[in-house]
């Protein structure tokens, strides 16, 4: 099954040719290679480009071991199209299998790594060069880096609605179900039933996500990294902290663990694009709160599966699958707080921090978003619609909502609109 990514592709053939190394980053299993190696093929081949102006080393495969060794890959690659008048294109798949290997001339100097390859073979005219990598191996620091800003990054996400849909197709709202089950992992889409959905999305942190991440950093305690993944995994969207989530390991495994460990094992698993921190922003003081933070899941259907699919919350999926949407359409993605002065049952007035969901910035645009399953009455309706009236400024509103199919505005200027509607439209909001 050949699913459309056109928003990666349009990504990739806009840096064609400016010079610099496309890096494609992102979870593993998302779909990068296919992007690369299927997707912009073809339309390179549909450009006129042949197959021999197309250089693919699969790093992970017998047949090009040897070019993990970086002075090898540099080697072969100028060979192939050093003094030649034709434009090549260089495909290196599953970069972090590169190895690192001493310099000849001074062994005991640091070492060579794919990176002086690369870097190397850019400064060839007739050469664009292409990369993915898994994502543990191979970080957006490193890359900044190493790279010294030579690079353009394409990060790739699992599967949107809309991308699963177009997939599928069908009714919208069984297609979203099924989506807020199992995910958008795209090899889910052709795997036959429940069953084995179910254990291709377990095995993939069995078998692959926490093993790179335990290889990589050379950690200790794997349990103790899996514990805190699924603290995470089943508070989706609630607010905590390094001293929160080492409180509940106490008490829930008699487990001490320092603040320190947890900070450093929940930046091990935000490196590997398996989880994103959303911070706590005060929307009139324009500054940021240090804790508590949010955080959310890359896909909904791995959440799922970490926790055994328990925990169906449709309040807490719909808030996260919102969110990896906004990340998608290249939004900075904050939680709101606004302060009201409230009169409390002795009357008293006190100071009452409220919350928007999230403050959602691309450019100089702004937009304040609320996550509402369902607004079946006045006060509740009223509850989600107070922390706009607190902001103090005229940048647009939305309430995304489950129980509503056709968007309207408010008498306020809100703008009501149906999940399924926000995210099949990408200019919905």
């Amino acid at each position: 099954m050949e699913i459309k990514r056109d928003t990666y592709l349009n990504e990739i053939i806009q840096y064609k040719w400016d010079g610099q190394i496309k890096v494609i980053t992102g979870i593993r299993r998302c779909g990068k290679s296919f992007l690369l190696r299927t997707l912009y093929k073809k339309h390179l081949l549909e450009s006129g480009v042949s197959e021999s102006q197309i250089i693919v080393i699969e790093l992970d495969l017998a047949r090009d071991i040897k070019y993990r060794n970086p002075l090898e890959l540099a080697s072969y690659v100028r060979d192939y199209v050093e003094n030649k008048q034709e434009q090549y294109y260089l495909f290196i798949d599953e970069i972090q299998m590169s190895d690192e290997v001493n310099n000849p001339y001074n062994p005991e100097g640091k070492k060579i790594t794919f990176y002086d390859a690369l870097n190397d073979l850019r400064e060839l005219d007739n050469l664009d060069i292409y990369v993915t990598g898994s994502n543990s191996k191979m970080l957006s620091s490193d890359i900044l880096t190493e790279f010294r800003g030579r690079s353009d990054e394409i990060r790739v996400h699992p599967l949107s609605f809309a991308e699963y849909y177009s997939a599928v197709g069908g009714d919208k709202d069984d297609a979203f179900d099924e989506y807020a089950f199992y995910g958008g992992m795209p090899f889910v889409l052709s795997r036959p039933n429940d069953t084995a959905k179910m254990k291709y999305l377990e095995s993939l942190f069995n078998e692959v996500y926490i093993k790179d991440i335990v290889e990589r950093m050379g950690i200790k305690h794997e349990d103790v990294l899996k514990q805190v993944l699924d603290l995470i995994c089943s508070s989706i969207g609630s607010l905590t902290n390094p001293k929160k989530i080492s409180d509940t390991l106490r008490s829930m495994t008699n487990t001490t663990v320092s603040q320190n460990t947890i900070m450093s094992y929940i930046g091990h698993l935000e490196d590997a694009f398996l989880i994103s921190e959303s911070k706590r922003y005060d929307v009139k003081g324009k500054s940021y709160f240090e804790y508590p933070y949010k955080y959310y899941c890359e896909d909904i259907g791995l959440r799922n599966a970490r926790i055994g699919f328990r925990q169906q919350e449709m309040t807490h999926i719909m808030e996260n699958i919102i969110y990896n949407e906004l990340i998608v359409r290249g939004f900075s993605v904050d939680v709101g707080v606004v302060y009201s002065r409230e009169q409390n049952s002795s009357g008293n007035y006190s100071k009452v921090a409220r919350e928007i969901d999230f403050v959602a910035s691309k450019g100089g645009r702004k937009v304040y978003v609320q996550s509402a399953f369902a607004l079946p009455d006045e006060e509740k309706a009223a509850q989600e619609l107070k922390p706009f009236s607190l902001t103090g400024d005229s940048f647009p509103k939305v309430i995304i909502r489950k129980d509503i199919r056709k968007r309207w505005y408010d008498d306020s200027g809100v703008l009501n609109i149906g999940l399924i509607d926000f995210l099949l439209d990408d200019n919905s909001i």
